[in-house]
């Protein structure tokens, strides 16, 4: 029996005594579910009931045209007290009375406030509540009102810190969703740029936005995106990465396979590509589904220069990829197994800052690894003032003991240290995470099968690529499968006015980005 039956069956000679007997016995989940009451005294005892021990929920009690009861419920620091004051109180208060039959007069004759829903359960309110919205619950009515007056401490825009660019635009995602839903309006300009809501999470009651565009993105990526997400049911959503844990094709692969960004050019511009973006209530960080490798690859700004230097970028991260994977375990297998490909004069050099050395190469190499890693990770997580001088100077303090100490040598720094630059050149910091994971495994190949145990590691972490998803789409194309049209920005940038195609795998709803004939060059028809 819900709490409306029960409340109705009470005796008129004892309703307060034993309405307060109904509300002790009715569980907190079946009062959120239940119907409002008609009686506005009632209504806030069952709110009570629900926010007990909330110090922060703020009950005010007040006359509608004198005469009629009324409660104004909001949490304290979530609501904006003059808007209330003065779009909601004054004209309720002060006004001569009003015809209170139908709630709608109430809306349209008496709140000055833009935006206003009709609540009708106390879940409803809970909800509104929540989301820093006032409700206003009125004697003889069955349904309450919510006023969009939401007002909190929110951080300013600025540029992210993770994501910075020289030339490009320089505002960046925050942790309120509608500044976030406000900055990719003002990118697209279209009302083909749909945003569907959803809440996740028991307790957070997070509001998540599935972000794309209508005519380019394929209909049943939306819905693989929609149905991953309503499957989740966990407690709260603190943050992007609980989402991205939930809905990745592959959760055991070292490769992320959801993009995450603070930058709202680069969520349009996958948003043009067909692609989905998620936003996520109180965290900077948008999800871009579907994925390849080589977009982790690709900086915004290769979009804003000119194409010969955002190829030339383009190209030097792939070598710093290949340095950053590979060298420390080249050097170990080239000296443990392969002498006779090094220089005899390089090799002699080598041999004598090894000659103290009491270690074998493969150890060395994960003693400065490991080191590294660290003073990278203790850098990161101090203080801004301390941390970078943790990072450099710890690195050159440790680098130049272990040398003298003999527990390394001095090839083995410079070797490790020119790694850990080539790895800052990876633009997105998850997938220079999983590159630097994958490079322990490759060192242990490469110590104990020399150059061939090398290539054994990249032909498994090829036939690993190979075989994953992103939302259905390969995670190495357009390379495999082969496209040739899509090569063009991948291994270079082509100049924009070649890049006549969407992705084939993403965009393919509508192919064509642009006209043709938008080749740079003197108008011919002027000569």
């Amino acid at each position: 029996m819900n709490l409306r039956k029960k409340l109705r069956k009470v005796n008129f000679s004892h309703t307060a005594s034993k309405t307060l007997e109904i509300l002790e016995e009715t569980s907190l989940q079946e009062k959120e579910q239940s119907q409002l009451l008609n009686n506005v005294m009632e209504n806030i005892q069952v709110l009570k009931n629900i926010y007990t021990d909330c110090s922060d929920i703020i009950f005010r009690q007040f006359l509608i045209g004198h005469q009629t009861e009324a409660v104004l419920l909001y949490i304290e620091g979530m609501s904006n007290i003059e808007e209330i004051d003065k779009s909601i109180l004054e004209p309720l208060m002060k006004h001569e009375a009003v015809n209170l039959s139908d709630i709608q007069t109430i809306l349209e004759e008496k709140l000055a406030v833009s935006k206003v829903t009709q609540v009708s359960t106390f879940q409803d309110i809970v909800q509104q509540v929540s989301f820093g919205n006032p409700v206003i619950l009125i004697d003889s009515q069955v349904k309450g009102i919510a006023a969009g007056l939401a007002k909190f401490e929110k951080r300013a825009i600025e540029e992210p810190m993770a994501e910075s660019v020289v030339r490009g635009p320089r505002d960046g995602f925050i942790e309120t969703m509608s500044v976030n839903t406000s900055l990719l309006r003002r990118k697209i300009k279209s009302p083909k740029l749909k945003m569907r809501s959803l809440t996740i999470g028991r307790y957070s009651k997070t509001n998540v936005m599935i972000v794309y565009i209508e005519g380019l993105c394929e209909q049943s990526l939306i819905d693989e995106v929609n149905s991953r997400l309503s499957r989740i049911d966990i407690d709260g959503i603190l943050e992007s990465g609980y989402i991205e844990g939930f809905i990745e094709d592959n959760p055991y692969s070292p490769f992320p396979q959801l993009l995450n960004t603070e930058r709202p050019d680069i969520a349009a511009s996958a948003l043009l590509e067909g692609r989905v973006v998620i936003l996520i209530d109180e965290t900077p960080f948008a999800l871009i589904a579907p994925i390849t490798l080589y977009s982790l690859f690709q900086s915004a700004e290769d979009y804003y220069q000119r194409f010969i230097i955002g190829t030339l970028i383009r190209w030097l991260r792939y070598g710093f990829l290949l340095i950053a994977l590979l060298l420390p375990s080249a050097y170990v297998a080239i000296l443990t197994f392969h002498q006779e490909m090094v220089p005899t004069t390089l090799l002699l050099s080598v041999a004598k800052s090894r000659e103290d050395v009491p270690f074998p190469a493969i150890v060395e190499a994960f003693i400065m690894e490991i080191t590294f890693e660290a003073l990278r990770e203790a850098g990161i997580r101090l203080p801004k003032q301390v941390g970078s001088a943790v990072s450099i100077v710890g690195a050159l303090v440790i680098g130049q003991a272990a040398v003298s100490a003999g527990l390394v040598s001095a090839p083995m720094v410079m070797v490790v240290a020119i790694t850990g630059i080539a790895s800052f050149a990876i633009p997105r910091y998850n997938a220079a995470i999983s590159f630097r994971m994958l490079r322990f495994p490759i060192m242990v190949f490469a110590g104990t099968l020399g150059l061939l145990g090398i290539m054994l590691g990249l032909l498994l972490i090829i036939i690993h690529l190979a075989t994953l998803r992103s939302f259905g789409v390969p995670y190495l194309s357009p390379m495999a499968p082969m496209e040739g049209v899509e090569m063009k920005d991948v291994l270079i940038r082509a100049p924009w006015w070649s890049l006549k195609t969407r992705p084939r795998l993403t965009g393919y709803n509508n192919q064509f980005r642009q006209s043709n004939n938008q080749k740079p060059g003197p108008n011919k028809g002027s000569e």
